[in-house]
This record gives C-alpha cells, structure tokens and sequence, in this order.
C-alpha cells in the first residue's frame, strides 16, 4: 500500500473565508451563496469542501477516508449524514435574528436511540454531540426536517407522505415546547421504559441485554482481554500507557471510585475499525477497565475518540461564543441536553490531540428506519421532535447557557402553521439540492476523485 500525493493547492483550508463570509451575510451584505453556484461550480465546491473537511484523515488515516468516501457513495441518506460541512456551508450566517441555543449540530432520525443513564438504566434521547456548537435553534430543526424528508423519500414514500412526515417533526418540537414552558419538565424528563410511547418502549425493551452477554461478544471475560475481529484489533502493549490516560481522565472529570479501590484499572486496549459514518478514519479505541466489584462481569468498555470542530465553526451568525476545546465542548452538549447521562462522558488530551471518552453500554440501540412504514416514521418523528425540543428547553439559565426560559423565548418568534409550513418548504427544496450533490459525488467518486490509497 502506497499514499498518493494530493495537489496541495486545490486542498487549503477555507475555514477563514467561510468565517468572513458568514460574518458578512448576517449583516446582510448581498453576496453570492454556494447554493447559487452554477452545476459545474458547484462540483468543485462540493470536491474542494469534501477534501478540506477530512485533511487530518487523509494525511493521517488515507485509508480511513477512502472507506468514509465510499460509504457516502452508497446513498443519498449516508451522504447527507457524513457531510454536514458542504450542508451548513449553503446556510452560513442565516437566522441571527433568531435565539441561540447549544444546537446538537447534526440532528438527523439516526442520531437519536438508547443509552445508560447515571443509574445505568435505559433511556431514549438524542445520542450523538460530536457537531454540537452554540447556533440558532432553527438550525437544529431545519437539519433534522431534511434527515427525516430524505428518510421518507429512500423509503418510498410519495411526495404528499414526506411532507406530512416532516410536519410530524416540527409538530412534535412545537409540542415539546410548550409542554416545557407549562411546567419546566426539561430539568428532570427521561424517556424510560415506564413513561414512554409504545414505539420507544419497544425498543427500550429490545435494548436491554445482560453485561455478560454484551462483554462475551468482544472480550474473553477470564482472561480480561479483547477478542481480535475484523473491527476489534487488540493492542495490549498500550495498557501502561492508556492506564495513565485514564487515572488522568478520571480525575480531571471528576469521577469517583465506587467499590474497590481497582475500578478505572486497565485491564486491554484494543482499536476500533470502521464506526459511524461521519467519524470514520479517526482514531477510536476500545479500553477495558475492572468494574466496580470483584466480579468480571460488571468490567466496562470506554469508547475513546478522537473529536474535531464542530462543522458549524466559523458559519454561525455569532461566533463568539466557544468551548475551550472540541472534546469539551461535547461534553459540555451531553452534560445540557441529557438528563444525568452517561457517567462515565468525559474527555482527554492524547498526544496534542482532544478525544472524548464514554461507556460503551449494552443499551446501545436505535430505531431501525429503514424498516418503518409511513405511520411508523411519522411518529417517531413526533417523538425525534419533540425529544429535540427537551435539548433546547435546557439551554437556558437552568445550565448556564442564557438567561431566562430558552422554551418561551423559542416559542415567542413561532407562529405554529407557518413555521411548520416554512421548515417542510425548506425540507423539500434543501432535500432536492442534497440530491443533486449527492448525483455529482458519485460522478466524482466514480472517476477516482477521492482515492487516496493505492493497492499496488
């Protein structure tokens, strides 16, 4: 395997431009979008804006980006999840006049599904923050309205059923709202098995497995150590090395050892290959570490992963609010928009570079929707709705993100049916354009535009 050289001077970073840029259109400078590119235009704005966002892969993990490459070449739902850059690069600067909450940053109906909370019981909730960045609410919705326009459209659905699909989203954050501006629920509500709908009931229940079933499927639980597979590629000789990280990680975040005196012990390291769609090509391992008591059985999986910036950095109409660091300020998003989640989230400094770090929990599970029909995924884009609304609801003074109730100033600049009719219009049209983006990828995929690796 050899790497093959990329001309350096079609891949500069734009982050700066884009950063003038946004500036520039939220004062409302007439200036021209890349959304009015002309076809052949806007190719190389989508090659060129592909490229600059995966630089760190492509010189460090080529391989890890040429696989990320051709999954996005699958399909027009994989292409939309794993380039959100090229997708808020069309939306810089707009809605400032709008309030400003801690976005999730790429909401779409795949990024929401089942984790452990503090007490380690199951709970549904949005479950991914790497994008996560101070920006305006409608930013949040208006991605998740075309994930869930996009959804429909790969499952067939007519043209009428998407838009009623999208109208369910928006209803359900509206709905959300107002339920949290009655009665400030958002400081304490948990989707569980004994309060919630019956499809997330369903699949609360589904989720929960044994730890020993769980930890049988990657580790030999006598010996404490990974089982080598395609994806799992063991590193023991990283042990002493990833015990200092963690007894660093540990206590930098706060955690307390309860039980033993040998909890947060490294017991193996292993490195995990190919995960998520946008996160493939960066470094992400797999650490096992002893449970809180004498038995094997309770041993945890930390999930560590390499964090980047936000693909919203620089293209929000303020950009002056900011986390120290990338991995920080996702787990600042955690800590906001879940109710006493994972905790073990927390992040760490490796070589220079930010990761974050996490459980690797049994309950990890989602909607499959690629299996539901249109009465099934209009509700559960109701329930998506309404659980983003609940991310927003605690971005106020109750966290220390703003002053006031973020609910009621979000429902003060909503007139239901036209901001529903306005986010399904903006569905359908941003849907239309990912589609023709996604036919001038392929084109360039095809034709050998984004290999960086040669097997010769």
């Amino acid at each position: 395997m050899f790497i093959i050289d990329q001309v350096e001077g079609t891949d500069i970073s734009r982050s700066d431009a884009f950063s003038q840029f946004a500036d520039r259109r939220s004062r409302g400078e007439v200036i021209v979008p890349p959304t009015m590119l002309s076809k052949e235009e806007r190719r190389h704005h989508i090659r060129q804006t592909m490229r600059e966002d995966h630089q760190f892969r492509i010189h460090n993990r080529p391989e890890g980006a040429q696989a990320k490459f051709d999954k996005l070449a699958k399909s027009a739902f994989k292409f939309f999840r794993g380039t959100a850059l090229l997708y808020y690069r069309d939306y810089a600067g707009t809605d400032g006049h709008l309030p400003t909450v801690l976005t999730i940053g790429d909401v779409h109906p795949e990024n929401f599904g089942v984790m452990p909370n503090a007490d380690g019981t199951p709970f549904f909730g949005a479950n991914d923050f790497d994008e996560a960045h101070f920006a305006p609410y409608t930013w949040d919705v208006k991605r998740g309205a075309v994930g869930f326009y996009i959804v429909a459209k790969e499952n067939g659905l007519s043209k009428k059923k998407r838009r009623k699909v999208v109208k369910s989203f928006v209803k359900g954050y509206i709905e959300g709202l107002v339920e949290f501006a009655r009665d400030d629920r958002e400081k304490w509500h948990q989707y569980r098995i004994d309060n919630s709908p019956k499809m997330i009931k369903e699949l609360l229940e589904s989720a929960r497995s044994e730890r020993k079933e769980f930890l049988e499927e990657m580790i030999d639980i006598e010996k404490g150590e990974f089982i080598p597979t395609d994806e799992i590629v063991p590193r023991s000789r990283d042990v002493k090395k990833f015990q200092k990280i963690i007894d660093k990680y540990s206590k930098d975040n706060g955690l307390t050892e309860n039980g033993k005196a040998g909890h947060f012990k490294v017991k193996d390291v292993a490195i995990k290959k190919d995960s998520g769609t946008a996160s493939l090509g960066l470094d992400r391992y797999f650490v096992l570490i002893d449970g809180p008591t004498d038995d094997n059985v309770d041993d945890v999986v930390l999930e560590i992963k390499q964090a980047r910036k936000s693909a919203l950095y620089g293209l929000v109409p303020d950009s002056s609010i900011e986390s120290e660091g990338e991995a920080d300020r996702i787990v600042e998003s955690h800590d906001i928009h879940l109710v006493a989640g994972d905790p073990y989230y927390g992040n760490i400094t490796i070589d220079d570079q930010s990761f974050l770090i996490k459980e690797r929990s049994p309950f990890k599970d989602g909607v499959d929707v690629d299996d539901l029909d249109y009465d099934g995924l209009k509700e559960y884009a109701r329930i998506c709705g309404k659980t983003l609304s609940q991310t927003h609801a605690r971005s106020d003074e109750d966290t220390g993100v703003m002053e006031g109730d973020a609910e009621k100033r979000i429902l003060a600049t909503i007139q239901p049916d036209l901001f529903i009719a306005d986010v399904t219009r903006f569905a359908k049209a941003a849907a239309k354009r990912i589609y023709g983006d996604y036919k001038l990828f392929k084109e360039d995929h095809a034709m050998g535009a984004f290999n960086f690796v040669s097997s010769e």
